[in-house]
Parts: C-alpha cells; structure tokens; sequence
C-alpha cells in the first residue's frame, strides 16, 4: 500500500471512532435506553397530622419537582386527621393541575384520612388504603363553634333545609358551609368516577368507612399493604392528568421520598396560629419600644425579626385584616394609656381592640387562635395598663420630685456670711450644686439654712432654725 491510502484509512477510521465515541456520550445507541429506564422514580410525599400551610407547601414543591424529573408517579402517603381548608384546596388545585398522576395511599396500617384527607383522596387519580386504615367524617367545622352541630350529629339533607321556615343568619351560613363542601367533594367524585354519594354523606353526616368498605363501594380502587404493592398492582392502568390520558408504568419504581427543606420546616414552626400571633405580638411591641427609646437596640432587634417572621407566616394563613388592625391599634392605645394618661378611656378602649382583633384574626376552620393564649396576652396587657392608671393616680398627691418646685423645703449650707440689710447674696450648697441665695435674715458661713422659694435660677432661704415660721407666706415661681 501507498503512503496516501495508508494515510487516508488511518484518517477514516479515527473520524469513525470519533464518530462511535460521539454517540456513546450523547446516549444515541440503543444500549443507553434501558439505563434511562431504570432511573425512572415514583416521589412520595408524606402527609404526616394536621394539614396545615407547610404541608399545602410541601406537595405543591412536590409536585413541581416531579414534572421538572419526569417522574412516572407521585405517591402521597397520608396520615392525617384533616386541616385547614385553605391549604387542602392549595393541595387538590396542584393535583389536578399536574402532569405527574398522583396516587394517594393511606398508610400504615392504623392511619387515616380524615375530613381534608378524603377530599385529597378523592381528587387523586389513584386512590388505596393499607388495611386497618379509615377514611371520612368529612363535615366541615366552623371556626369557634357557633351553631353548627356537634361531633356525632347529622348535618341537614338537601330536604331537611327545604323544610325549614326560618331563615336567621345562622341557618344560612349553615346550608352555605354544607352546600359549598358537598359540592366540592361531589365534584372530585364525579372527576374521578367514584361514589358522589357516600360522599356527600361523609360531608353531611361525617360517616367514616374502613379500607375494605371503602373498596367495595366504588369509593377507592384498590387496597395495597404498602408503596411498592400498589405501584405492582396499578402498572398499566390508564389515568387522565393535565396534560391528558396517561398509561402507568410503575412496576419497579426506584422510591424517593421528598424531604422537607429548611424553609417549609421553618414554616411549620411559624405556621402555627397560636406562634404566628405570639410573633405579631413581640415584633410590634418591640417596635414600639424601640422608637420610645431610640439607640437600646435590643427590642428593635428582636421585633424587627419577630414581625418579619410573623407576616411571613399570615401570609399563608386564612388572616382577617381587619384582626390586625384592631390589635395594632389596641396595642397603641394601652402604650398611649401609659404616656398620657387617661384615667382609663384610652387603656379601656386599647383592651377592647386588643380582644376583639385577636379573636376575628383567623377566620376559617381548624385556624384559630386558642383562647388560653388570647387570655393571656390580653391580660398581660391589661395589667400593665392597670398598673399604669394606678400609678398616675397615686403620683398625683406626692409632691413633685422634679423641676424647681421640689427644691422647696429641702436644706443646704451657706457657704459664705450674707443676709440682712447690707449684703443680702450669697451662695449655697445644695444637692451637689452651688446655687446663688438671698436671705432676709443673717447667715453664717457653714450654717445650715432652708429653702422658702425658688426665683428662677436664685434661691431665697433662712436659717433652718427659723425657716419654719417664714415659710408659709413664700411660693416659688420659675
């Protein structure tokens, strides 16, 4: 062979390795696929107690985290006794506006999904229980109580609420409630294919089903000891996503399971109710006494931070505004109680404000304020306005400790002879300072005399031992 073809096979045959190594690294050649398809992963999302903002936080992350890695499926394993009905809508509108298929799993055996935990149930394409586990008792449950019926009561049918004659504000606000909440869950249902009208009875008169009940009236499809039973059993089923019909593919999933970052831990701290105003409290009085006392630092530090965290939170809680504004403005009445006194109007009103804020700050079910705290604050703030008002008025008979009329009575020391008609000026000691005095009556120098009135910047004094009877005609006057 010649030089150029020895020359011109070297050169194809490394443009042709080139070319093999190419593919190999952008995972062109078929060998790479089943590698891809063993990455494949099912995310499970825990679901463990109250359904609060940190959870609604928590699967909404989720779920954007599945469809950003493709994830075949996402399991939300449930535990829960139900929750707040801002964050389990937050919760279903994820659902049903994702492209991953989610499928709900009540698990392990002994757990539930009570109230909020049945509508997540029902708005999922894939509903299972563990056995041993129940689901239900769906009614809501009206903030404070009211007159909304008890635990164990049935709430009005459609036909109980025709029949009524009366139309109070109650009873409205009743059939609202109910309405709004069977709708809704009759809705997923219908969504779904699944039983609307156990359902609505879940809703109305909070029935409750155990696992195998439940998959016997069309109200779940299937029970499943664990994660990976179910993902066995629905490989294949054909689900309707966002995005469109979907055949599963979860036989062998690996399984992950999401961790909550730092952020929504933080939050199911600060989340809570009760901490949420504790917070709202600190930060605005350490605002407060931050501007009442310019450069101590310390509770501008703290309440700056305090009420930060504590807008952060009511921004994902159900917050009535009109709350917020009572409890500021109480707050500054009580402050304005202690810097000008009132005798009792502006600390009196202030309490009021505080009170009625704090009890109409959280307006829907499950997140309210506990009255043991709101007891405590209010009275906190109660007290120190009492203390206040008690203070003033005790002050108001006590001679005035300030200023030039306190100096009235109070002895010194001459500190030179004067007095009398030739030379009646002289100076005094007096509280650490030198004072220029008069006298009408003779003084010695190192002689101990008393003070009868304040002119100005002088003094006009006698000799202590006949002060006595020459102090009763003298008024300051500054």
């Amino acid at each position: 062979m010649t030089l150029p073809s020895i020359l011109g096979t070297s050169i194809r045959s490394l443009i042709a390795i080139l070319m093999l190594a190419l593919m190999i690294a952008t995972g062109s050649l078929m060998p790479a696929m089943p590698e891809a398809a063993e990455a494949r992963e099912a995310l499970v999302i825990p679901i463990d107690g109250a359904i609060g903002a940190a959870t609604g936080e928590l699967v909404v992350t989720g779920l954007e985290q599945a469809a950003q890695t493709d994830a075949e499926i996402v399991v939300l394993r449930m535990d829960t006794p139900g929750g707040l009905d801002q964050a389990m809508r937050r919760i279903i509108k994820a659902i049903l506006a994702s492209p991953v298929p989610v499928a709900s799993l009540v698990a392990p055996p002994g757990a539930r999904a009570a109230s909020a935990g049945t509508y997540i149930l029902y708005a999922s394409q894939i509903a299972a229980m563990a056995p041993a586990t129940n689901l239900g008792a769906a009614t809501p449950i009206q903030v404070g109580g009211g007159d909304m019926p008890g635990l164990g009561e049935r709430f009005p049918t459609r036909e109980d609420l025709s029949d009524r004659s009366d139309s109070s504000a109650a009873n409205a606000k009743e059939r609202k409630l109910v309405n709004d909440a069977v709708a809704y869950i009759r809705g997923l249902a219908e969504l779904r294919g699944r039983n609307a009208d156990w359902a609505e009875e879940a809703v109305r008169a909070s029935v409750s089903l155990t696992s195998g009940a439940a998959a016997e009236h069309d109200v779940i499809d299937l029970v499943a000891e664990d994660i990976p039973t179910l993902l066995e059993r629905i490989d294949g089923r054909r689900v309707q996503t966002a995005t469109g019909e979907h055949v599963l593919e979860t036989a062998g999933l690996k399984l992950r399971e999401l961790e909550p970052d730092w952020r929504i831990e933080l939050l199911s701290v600060i989340a809570n109710p009760n901490v949420a105003y504790i917070l709202l409290l600190i930060g605005i009085y350490g605002i407060i006494f931050e501007l009442s006392n310019p450069g101590a630092l310390f509770p501008g530090i703290i309440g700056a931070i305090s009420l930060l965290l504590a807008l952060y939170a009511l921004q994902v809680l159900p917050v009535n505004y009109a709350g917020v504004g009572l409890i500021l403005l109480g707050v500054l009445l009580m402050i304005g109680e202690a810097l000008a006194p009132s005798f009792g109007a502006l600390g009196i009103g202030g309490f009021a404000a505080f009170l009625f804020g704090s009890v109409i700050l959280m307006d829907d079910e499950g997140a309210a304020v506990s009255w043991p705290v709101i007891g405590i604050t209010a009275g906190l703030s109660a007290a120190l306005s009492i203390w206040v008002i008690g203070r003033f008025i005790g002050l108001r008979g006590k001679p005035s400790t300030v200023g030039a009329e306190h100096l009235v009575g109070k002895t010194g020391e001459a500190r030179a002879d004067f007095g009398g008609a030739s030379n009646n000026t002289g100076q005094v000691h007096l509280e650490g300072e030198l004072w220029q005095a008069s006298s009408q009556s003779p003084v010695r120098r190192g002689e101990a005399v008393r003070v009868l009135a304040v002119n100005g910047l002088k003094l006009e004094v006698a000799p202590a031992s006949s002060a006595r009877e020459q102090s009763s005609p003298h008024r300051s006057s500054t």
